[in-house]
C-alpha cells in the first residue's frame, strides 16, 4: 500500500440522508408527535463518525440544492469532514428518513428516497484527483442496487486499486432499497435474494474489507447458514471479512473460514441497555476504520468498533448519538469499571462537551435581556411598554454593527429576553452569533421562573440559544432557601441536558445580606459542582486576582470542559469596569464580558423621553459598547 501522506484518510461514498427521529419512545411511527432532526445514511454516518475519530475524511454524494441539503453540508464541515465532492443536485432533492423507537426490538422506519439526490451519483461525478488524495475508499452496498450508483462506486473503486488505496466495504444490506419489500417496509433486515447475491459477489475482489452483520453476509454469500455464506465470500475475495455477532462482539477473518465458531476469535462487545440499534452499524464501521487506517491491531480495531457500535444503541438518534475520540479513549481507558456506559455521568457529559457545534474563544457580549429596569425607564418618561420590543430593535443593530467594526468575528453576542426582545432574538438567529435568552422571573429570590417549566419553554427555543439563569445566592442563607434554589437550579440544568442547548449560570451576591467576601463566590460555584451541576459558562461580577485563580482551579479540577466565565457589569461606571477587566484577563478561564446597562441604559432613557432619535441612540450605543470592548483588548489583546 502507499505510504505516502496524503490529504484525506478515507473518502466515503453511499447513502447521504437527513434522519427525522420521532421523540415519543414507546409510541407507533403513526402517533409520534415531533421529530428531531439528524445527519443520517449509513455513508453519511460514516464520514461524520471517523471525522470525530480523528479521522480526515470526505464525503462524495450528492444533495438537494434545499435547506436539508445545506444542513448535511454544515454538519459534516462542522466536524472537519471535507464536502469538496458533496455535490449540489439541481433536480433532486436530498433523501429523508422517518424513523422511530417503538422498543428494543422494533425500529419503525421509512425511507423517502425516490429519485433522491444521493442516488442521482454518475460516473462523471468520480475525479481521479480526488479519489486519489485519499488513503481509502469506504463504500456501502446500497450504491450497488442501481446501475448509475454502480457504475459510479465501480469507477472509484478501479481508480483505488489502481493507485493502491485501501478499500472497504459495509454491505449495509437494507431489502428496501432494493425492490425487495413495499416501501413502506424499512425495518425489514433480511430477505433472500439471488440477484442481490449476485450483484454483491461480482464486486467482492474490489474490496481490502468486507464488514457486515450475520444477515448481511447472508446475503453476501447466498446462505443462511453464517459460516456457509462466509466461505461463499471467501471464494469470491481474499478480503479481511469482518462479521458483527450482535452483542457479543465481532470476529475477524483473514484467512480460510474454519468450520466452527469455537475456531474463530471472537471480540467481546460491551453491555449496554438498548434503547436504539439503528446507527449502529455505522458507529462500528467508524470506530473500526480508526484503528485499521492507523494500522493498529485488529483486537484494538474491534474494541474501537464495538465499543462506538454500543454507546450508540444506548442513545438517540444515529450521527449525533457518535462517540468522540475523547469520549471513546476515556470510555476504553477505564472499560473494566464502568460495566454500563450509558449509565455513566462522565461519559454522558463528555459526549455533551465535545459535540458543540462552534467554538468561542472570547466573547464581548452586549447584554440587554433587562426587561424591569427598562419597565422603569419607560414608566420613567411615560410611554408604554409597547415601545420596548421596538427599542430592543435598535439595540440590536447597534450591537451588530458594533461588532463588524471591531472585527469581532465569532466572537461577539447579545443576551436578549423573549418578553420584550422575541424580534431581535428572530433578526440574529442564525446568524453565527453567540445568543443567550434570560429565563429567571427578574430579581425573584427564591429563584423563580419567568415562563414556567423548563421544559415547556426549551422546546420551543432555537438550539443555539444558550439558556441564561440569574440566581441570587448566598451560601450562609437558610437550609430551606438553599435546597429550593438548588432543586431549581438542578431541573434547569436537568433540562439542559435533555433538550441539548448549553446553560450560562449567573450568579449574584443578594443586597440583602451585607456579607459580600468574594470568598462566597468560589464556595457558591463549589457547592453546584457538588450537586452535579457543570454548566457551560459561568457569569460573574469583577473579582480580585486571587479569586479568580482559585476559581479558575475549581473549574480545571471539577470541569475541564466549561466554556469559560463572562464578566457582568450591573451598570458599573466603564472606569470601574475598567479596573475589573484588568484583574480578570490574567485568569485564563475568564473569557471576555457580558455587560448590558453600562451600554445601553442613559442613551435607551434619553431615546424613551424623546431626546435622542433612533440614529442618535445606535450612535451612543455602538460608542459605549466599543469602548468596552476597547478596554477588554487593552488588558486582552486578540490572538
Amino acid at each position: 500500500m502507499s505510504t505516502q501522506q496524503k490529504r484525506l484518510d478515507v473518502i466515503c461514498i453511499g447513502r447521504i440522508a437527513v434522519d427525522l427521529y420521532g421523540q415519543q419512545i414507546g409510541a407507533r411511527l403513526e402517533d409520534m408527535g415531533t421529530f428531531a432532526k439528524y445527519l443520517g445514511g449509513s455513508s453519511g454516518n460514516v464520514a461524520y463518525g471517523t471525522a470525530i475519530q480523528g479521522l480526515k475524511s470526505g464525503m462524495l454524494a450528492r444533495v438537494g440544492d434545499e435547506h436539508m441539503g445545506r444542513f448535511l453540508r454544515e454538519e459534516l464541515q462542522r466536524v472537519g469532514a471535507d464536502t469538496e465532492y458533496l455535490i449540489t443536485d439541481k433536480t433532486r432533492l436530498t433523501g429523508l428518513v422517518i424513523l422511530g423507537i417503538k422498543d428494543q426490538d422494533t425500529f419503525p422506519l421509512v425511507f423517502y428516497r425516490d429519485n433522491c439526490a444521493d442516488m442521482g451519483l454518475t460516473p462523471d461525478d468520480i475525479k481521479e484527483e480526488y479519489i486519489t488524495s485519499s488513503r481509502a475508499v469506504a463504500v456501502t452496498g446500497t450504491h450497488l442496487s442501481h446501475p448509475d450508483t454502480r457504475a459510479a462506486v465501480l469507477k472509484a473503486l478501479d481508480i483505488a486499486r489502481r493507485h493502491g488505496l485501501r478499500t472497504a466495504l459495509d454491505i449495509d444490506y437494507r431489502p428496501v432499497l432494493w425492490g425487495l419489500t413495499s416501501l413502506g417496509d424499512g425495518e425489514t433486515r433480511y430477505v433472500e435474494s439471488g440477484h442481490v447475491t449476485q450483484q454483491l459477489q461480482e464486486v467482492l475482489h474490489y474490496f481490502d474489507l468486507v464488514v457486515g452483520t450475520e444477515e448481511e453476509f447472508h446475503i453476501a454469500g447466498g446462505s443462511t447458514d453464517t459460516l456457509t455464506a462466509l466461505k461463499n465470500v471467501r471464494q469470491a475475495t481474499k478480503a479481511t471479512l469482518v462479521c458483527k455477532r450482535g452483542p457479543m462482539g465481532c470476529v475477524v477473518l483473514e484467512g480460510e473460514i474454519p468450520d466452527s465458531w469455537q475456531q474463530t476469535k471472537l471480540h467481546s462487545g460491551v453491555r449496554v441497555e438498548v434503547l436504539n440499534v439503528l446507527g449502529a452499524g455505522d458507529a462500528f464501521m467508524s470506530g473500526l476504520l480508526r484503528g485499521w487506517l492507523s494500522d493498529e491491531s485488529w483486537e484494538q480495531a474491534c474494541r474501537y468498533a464495538n465499543a462506538c457500535g454500543a454507546l450508540v444503541v444506548s442513545r438517540h438518534g444515529c450521527a449525533p448519538a457518535m462517540p468522540t475520540r475523547a469520549e471513546l479513549d476515556d470510555f476504553l481507558s477505564r472499560d473494566k469499571e464502568v460495566t454500563r456506559p450509558d449509565l455513566d455521568s462522565r461519559l454522558t457529559h463528555l459526549h455533551r462537551v465535545t459535540t458543540r457545534k462552534q467554538q468561542w474563544p472570547e466573547l464581548c457580549v452586549f447584554a440587554f435581556d433587562h426587561r424591569k429596569q427598562l419597565v422603569d425607564m419607560a414608566k420613567e418618561a411615560g410611554v408604554d411598554t409597547s415601545r420596548l420590543p421596538e427599542l430592543k430593535l435598535l439595540l440590536l443593530r447597534a450591537a451588530e454593527e458594533a461588532a463588524e467594526e471591531a472585527g469581532l468575528d465569532g466572537r461577539s453576542g447579545i443576551l436578549a429576553d423573549t418578553t420584550y426582545g422575541q424580534p431581535a432574538l428572530n433578526a440574529i438567529t442564525g446568524k453565527g452569533r453567540w445568543i443567550g435568552r434570560p429565563i429567571e422571573l427578574p430579581g425573584s429570590r427564591p429563584l423563580r421562573l419567568e415562563h414556567g417549566n423548563i421544559g415547556s419553554q426549551l422546546v420551543d427555543w432555537p438550539l443555539e440559544h444558550v439558556v441564561k439563569c440569574l440566581v441570587f445566592y448566598h451560601p450562609h442563607d437558610s437550609a430551606e432557601l438553599r435546597k429550593e434554589q438548588d432543586d431549581l437550579v438542578l431541573d434547569v440544568w436537568n433540562g439542559c441536558n435533555k433538550t441539548g442547548h448549553e446553560l450560562l449560570l449567573e450568579v449574584i451576591l443578594p443586597e440583602s445580606n451585607p456579607d459580600k467576601s468574594e470568598s462566597h463566590y468560589l464556595d457558591i460555584l463549589s457547592h453546584f459542582y457538588s450537586l452535579g451541576i457543570q454548566p457551560d459558562w459561568w457569569k460573574l461580577p469583577p473579582l480580585q486576582l486571587e479569586s479568580w485563580q482559585a476559581i479558575s482551579r475549581l473549574i480545571e479540577r471539577e470541569d475541564p470542559n466549561c466554556r469559560g466565565i463572562l464578566i457582568l457589569g450591573l451598570d458599573a461606571p466603564e472606569e470601574k469596569l475598567k479596573a475589573g477587566f484588568a484583574d480578570a484577563a490574567k485568569a485564563p478561564w475568564v473569557k471576555g464580558f457580558a455587560v448590558g446597562r453600562t451600554i445601553f441604559g442613559q442613551p435607551s432613557r434619553q431615546w424613551l423621553q424623546g431626546e435622542l432619535n433612533d440614529e442618535a441612540l445606535i450612535a451612543q450605543v455602538k460608542s459605549n459598547y466599543h469602548q468596552l470592548i476597547d478596554y477588554w483588548r487593552e488588558v486582552r489583546p486578540a490572538k
